[in-house]
């Protein structure tokens, strides 16, 4: 299936992928980041899959959340009847797991079920047996329960099932994560956890202080990011995906299920903007607890619990995401030097106190040394935003993010009266700015470019008006940004930045989708630039890739018209938030509700 026919199911500490054909791809647990036990999004059944679906042809098939919640309907039309699948994954205060209901609706549905576990992304055969009417799986420190009132049998390493459902009737299946060395646990009632479950996200969504003409679209973003939350720390994992591909067959393929800084100040921002004070709160004391110690240290991605040891590793006994290899786990990118996290991180503690946020007493002694640290090591070449994996340069972005720092903490000086020597960093500031307007800035083509040096475009420079760094007047963003629509467009959506056969920018083969925040980030400066129905006109455009569930992923092929990368995006639905509230203000102000 394409990317764009899955749908998210999560309980805020891990999530699945549920296909259009009911069958659950792609499932991790206990964590986000814990091995698959269903893996076939990365290759085939024999990877993992519980598959629920009529036996027989399906004419029609339609689904949608339950307003409000993450509560997937699938209805399916036969020829006998319609069946509704339901699936959901209950809020955690006990082991995790999977509820899936099948309702009768109309006539009566022969029903089949293929349960294909495999732990550790699908080269772990289980052990299965059936206990007291329990059907139990073990492999390695995993295992899983199913419970259902359908008798299974097993079939060539596969536990199926068939049934009928007739108009009325439901059948439930819970399915249960627990480490293999402790007894099971307590059944789940499904029923009940449904009501539960459902009452759980209504209260949440019901929040949400969003009240313009994009709110349905707003909601389920916001859901999406709750969804991706790891409610024991408060981080973010960027997607609960690895190694869908940026391009299909194509090697740029990377693991997001981590949280990343640099979404810190975007997220902060639409959490606030919708009213959801908790959360930000929980995402602003990871970010301080995984940025604490020694600020030369400081990475630009963490575990969603803080972790550091991210090694990135290869699965080759994976074929990928229509033969998109190699499958990884880990990211290497995290020990990369990527001068912007500074500015995202100083950047985020000053937007929690413009928002009202109650700072601690650890919070402005972290910005602190954060910035002198950033005093000694901004003028070095890093490997940029995009963490590319060719050499390090002297990326124009890396250094606006680095003055976004320094003007940070010299407001939050000015405004809070917190101690620094904000003269020194004054001065600092300016220095930045005028070396990235002499250094940064191409006179000839009329544009800031990528890098210090060098002729090429980048879609980060239209973050330059959004921090602040120069006013949406300046004639220097206008032509930026209509250079980047010259080039970086394709059909109206931007690119990140051209990719070449020599790979000298990325070190990677060319090729890759246009990147959906980015193309957020354009409608941003139309907005500002005065240009508010191209603005509007695009946004509607964006909102109009998302799939029939109101889902993201990082990038889309305009030409074969289709999502590409992990699913779903975090950073996508953070930047729809945040131009969806900019293009809602009654009055001009900075995009996502920067200071300038």
């Amino acid at each position: 299936m394409r990317i764009e026919d899955y749908a998210l199911l999560g309980d805020t500490q891990s999530a699945a992928l549920v296909g259009r054909n009911g069958s659950i791809d792609w499932l991790c647990f206990p964590r986000f980041d814990s091995g698959a036990c269903f893996a076939s999004l990365l290759g085939d059944s024999r990877h993992g899959r519980w598959l629920l679906s009529p036996s027989g042809p399906v004419a029609r098939t339609r689904r949608r959340y339950r307003p409000g919640t993450l509560i997937l309907e699938t209805d399916f039309d036969t020829e006998g009847g319609t069946v509704r699948l339901i699936d959901f994954m209950p809020l955690r205060d006990r082991n995790p797991d999977v509820v899936r209901i099948v309702e009768g609706l109309r006539g009566q549905v022969r029903v089949h079920m293929e349960l294909v576990i495999r732990f550790d992304y699908g080269s772990i055969v289980p052990w299965v047996r059936t206990v007291d009417g329990v059907l139990r799986a073990v492999g390695g420190p995993d295992s899983l329960y199913l419970q259902t009132p359908v008798e299974t049998r097993g079939e060539g390493l596969t536990t199926v099932a068939d049934f009928v459902v007739s108009e009325g009737e439901r059948v439930p299946f819970v399915l249960t994560w627990n480490p293999s060395h402790l007894p099971p646990i307590e059944s789940t009632n499904p029923e009940r956890a449904l009501t539960e479950t459902e009452e759980w996200w209504k209260d949440w969504s019901g929040r949400c202080i969003y009240k313009g003409p994009w709110r349905e679209q707003v909601l389920r973003s916001l859901i999406t990011l709750k969804a991706l939350t790891y409610a024991p720390t408060g981080g973010i994992v960027a997607a609960p995906t690895t190694s869908l591909p940026e391009a299909i067959g194509s090697v740029r393929n990377w693991d997001y299920r981590y949280c990343w800084l640099r979404d810190a100040t975007f997220t902060l921002n639409s959490l606030m903007a919708a009213g959801y004070q908790e959360e930000a709160c929980a995402w602003r004391d990871w970010l301080l607890r995984a940025a604490a110690g020694d600020p030369a240290q400081l990475q630009i991605m963490y575990g969603p619990a803080g972790e550091r040891r991210l090694t990135e590793l290869e699965l080759d006994w994976l074929p990928g995401y229509e033969g998109s290899a190699p499958v990884r786990i880990g990211n290497a990118a995290v020990h990369q030097l990527q001068l912007d996290v500074y500015g995202e991180v100083i950047g985020a503690l000053h937007e929690a106190r413009r928002v009202g946020i109650e700072s601690d007493e650890f919070s402005w002694p972290l910005q602190q040394h954060l910035l002198e640290y950033l005093e000694t090591v901004w003028r070095q070449p890093d490997e940029g935003i995009w963490e590319v994996r060719g050499p390090r340069r002297h990326f124009t972005h890396s250094k606006v993010m680095a003055w976004v720092a320094v003007d940070r903490a010299v407001k939050d000086i000015e405004r809070y009266g917190l101690s620094g020597d904000v003269e020194r960093w004054k001065r600092l500031r300016e220095t930045i700015h005028t070396e990235v307007c002499q250094k940064g800035y191409d006179p000839a083509r009329r544009s800031f470019t990528q890098y210090y040096g060098g002729t090429e475009l980048d879609a980060s420079l239209l973050m330059i008006p959004l921090v602040g760094f120069l006013p949406p007047a300046d004639v220097r963003v206008r032509t930026t940004v209509e250079a980047i629509e010259r080039e970086l467009c394709h059909d109206g959506f931007v690119r990140r930045y051209q990719t070449s056969e020599s790979g000298h920018v990325d070190g990677l083969p060319p090729g890759e989708g246009v990147f959906l925040a980015c193309t957020f980030w354009l409608a941003d400066n139309y907005w500002l630039l005065g240009r508010r129905a191209e603005a509007r006109k695009l946004f509607e455009r964006l909102l109009a890739l998302c799939n029939d569930v109101g889902l993201l992923s990082e990038q889309y092929d305009p030409t074969a018209r289709r999502l590409l990368g992990n699913f779903p995006q975090a950073f996508s639905h953070v930047s729809l938030i945040n131009t969806a509230t900019s293009l809602s203000a009654a009055v001009d102000r900075p995009a996502h509700g920067k200071s300038p």
